[in-house]
């Protein structure tokens, strides 16, 4: 950037890149019975705050599927504190619940946010809070207060505070670059972490939320690498001859599973990341691959043909005899756990479409979510309340989610280039 012009076009190509990278959500199925809450735009003090709380809090309820905010424009006042609420206003509108709240500077660019949440039938509040916020993280504790409401009203944690990674690839001069990006749960704030004119693949969140593995061919070969998020540090764990891929976290962050060819066909091993030893964990003449942990670490799921088609199988996570655990189908592949361990997400495929499905692993029960012909790469919210996956829109790569009944959904679109292969981040370990 070079003096007053030349800063001024800079910023407009920012702001332009910026447009182009930050996903965008569009709400492509509501849910009948949606529960109505209004959000009262937060009073302010000493000037705009900039970020506009309640909106991202009305948009965080509205793209969860379970709540219906009042249009802004339809709001019967602009009450900041409690002694300002008339409840037989707000039942009028026919709203259950009420959030008011307020942003305060208060000095070094800080500022304090705080809220309330009404029962508008009962007349009284059910929660409120206090949350300090620099300028600069006041977008994320607008996501805190979107938690705080969200569980309040549904007993289940909220997980609008949460990230998701993905990979971008793009064609520009006969030439294609991939990223490997992050963003918060609502598409905004992305973060390249890596950017390679060679494929990456397969990201996968470590525990603690710190850290990513995934597979990079940027050495013309496959090789699993793990990055820390905050240093950016990266170092290489697996580069041996043939696959190296689809790496996955033990539920204590102390081992890796990862595919790997060498020994002859592609098994699953597990990688203990202390010192890198190794444990062939399945054994046979079929393509064994992408496992997934249960969340206890007793078990891991992983895609196999080993009966003639691609199928979900189950080992123990020392290793053991397979258990086939999908039958309905020619094609059960890439499986994530619901949180609670109960549930699979996978891609299901039949008569030629590959859709999303969710299997009860008690019962077997399989349940198709998605309605797109080559959907994949499903990864479960935190809270298990929705999945999100890669699909296909006007030929170009996108994400889309569903919550985990089917009854909502939602898609993910940048403005060009092709998105692929999301992943849910855990609950951010707070102190």
């Amino acid at each position: 950037m070079k003096k007053i012009t030349l800063s001024l076009f800079a910023l407009l190509l920012c702001a332009s890149w910026l447009a182009r990278a930050e996903l965008t959500i569009e709400i492509t199925q509501g849910m009948d019975g949606a529960v109505p809450v209004a959000i009262v735009p937060f009073g302010t003090a000493g000037g705009v705050p900039p970020q506009d709380v309640a909106a991202i809090v009305s948009a965080d309820l509205a793209r969860s599927g379970r709540f219906a905010p009042v249009p802004v424009q339809n709001l019967v006042g602009r009450p900041v504190e409690t002694s300002q609420v008339r409840f037989q206003d707000w039942r009028t509108l026919g709203v259950d619940n009420l959030v008011i709240g307020k942003v305060e500077p208060v000095g070094g660019g800080q500022y304090r946010v705080q809220f309330r949440l009404f029962d508008v039938y009962r007349g009284r509040q059910i929660t409120g809070y206090s949350l300090p916020a620099p300028a600069d993280r006041l977008r994320y504790i607008a996501h805190r207060v979107s938690d705080l409401i969200y569980e309040a009203l549904t007993g289940q944690p909220g997980a609008f505070a949460t990230r998701i990674a993905y990979v971008i690839s793009e064609s520009a001069n006969g030439k294609k670059t991939y990223e490997l990006q992050l963003a918060d749960s609502d598409g905004h704030n992305p973060q390249t972490l890596l950017s390679s004119p060679q494929p990456l693949m397969s990201p996968a969140w470590s525990p603690d939320g710190a850290k990513l593995a995934y597979v990079s061919f940027e050495k013309k070969r496959a090789g699993v690498f793990i990055q820390d998020i905050a240093s950016g540090k990266r170092e290489e764990l697996s580069a041996f001859a043939g696959i190296n891929g689809a790496p996955a976290w033990s539920p204590d962050g102390r081992y890796l599973a990862v595919t790997l060819s060498r020994d002859g066909n592609p098994e699953i091993y597990s990688m203990r990341l202390s010192d890198r030893a190794l444990k062939r964990l399945t054994n046979g003449p079929s393509i064994d691959t992408e496992p997934v942990w249960s969340p206890d670490g007793r078990s891991i799921v992983f895609t196999s043909d080993r009966g003639g088609s691609p199928q979900l199988y189950r080992i123990p996570a020392q290793g053991g005899r397979p258990e086939r655990l999908t039958f309905e189908g020619n094609y059960n592949a890439s499986a994530d756990f619901s949180p609670d361990g109960k549930t699979l997400a996978l891609v299901h495929g039949a008569n030629g479409k590959y859709r999303i499905a969710t299997q009860d692993l008690d019962s077997g029960r399989l349940h198709v979510l998605s309605d797109g012909s080559l959907d994949e790469s499903p990864s479960f919210a935190p809270n298990g309340s929705m999945i999100i996956y890669a699909t296909e829109s006007g030929r170009r790569g996108v994400l889309a989610a569903v919550s985990s009944d089917g009854r909502f959904r939602q898609r993910f679109s940048l403005q060009q280039g092709n998105v692929r292969e999301p992943v849910w981040s855990p609950f951010e370990k707070r102190k």
